[in-house]
């Protein structure tokens, strides 16, 4: 990320109901708030509470007017899903980069039979962005809680918005309760460590 606060970055992340968007979102909001730059987010949520789409647009520079990210301009995609990644696409800016967790929740037109679940999903992202597939199940699973995996994922992200370890542990700090505050600063600095699944 550019140094320069006059540039404006843009964010998504997208998942399915249930997995932790809006917490990974809202410790994002808090770091960036911190560093002092203008911020505006925006929430999408699915029909049901678990099992929808999710999707929120974080923007962030020093001076933002809108909320909402438009196509072909974010620099990143955060998607918890892999079907997920695949259905917001088409923010992505040209080369951008797109964080995915290896993790495959099919929709209820799959589910009822309607449709399929693609299998060329990765092909399809690498023919946007640089893709970095994370099993951030199996390190949730190492760290003994399945609901860290928001925050292992926000960890991969934040290696590439490069503040400092302070504005992050405070952010975590501001919106996390207290008795899960070690395990989750355990989850976010294995997500800073931890390589993709296509990396060599």
């Amino acid at each position: 990320m550019s140094k320069d606060q006059n540039k404006v970055t843009n964010i998504v992340i997208c998942g399915v109901g249930g997995q932790g968007i809006i917490l990974a979102s809202n410790v994002l909001c808090s770091a960036v708030f911190n560093r002092g730059f203008d911020i505006k987010k925006s929430e999408v949520h699915g029909m049901a509470q678990r099992g929808g789409s999710v999707i929120t647009h974080v923007r962030f520079g020093h001076k933002i007017h809108s909320p909402l990210i438009e196509e072909g301009t974010a620099y990143y995609i955060l998607a918890f899903e892999k079907l997920e990644a695949l259905r917001y696409l088409h923010y992505l800016k040209k080369n951008g980069k797109i964080i995915v967790n290896d993790r495959k929740i099919p929709p209820m037109s799959v589910l009822t039979g309607q449709t399929k679940y693609p299998e060329d999903i990765l092909s399809k992202l690498n023919d946007r962005g640089k893709v970095y597939l994370i099993d951030a199940e199996k390190k949730a699973n190492e760290l003994g809680n399945e609901r860290t995996v928001n925050i292992i994922l926000l960890g991969v992200l934040a290696r590439f918005l490069k503040f400092d370890p302070d504005t992050w542990d405070k952010a975590l700090r501001e919106n996390i309760k207290e008795k899960y505050i070690d395990l989750n600063l355990k989850a976010f600095n294995a997500g800073l460590k931890l390589k993709s699944e296509n990396q060599s």
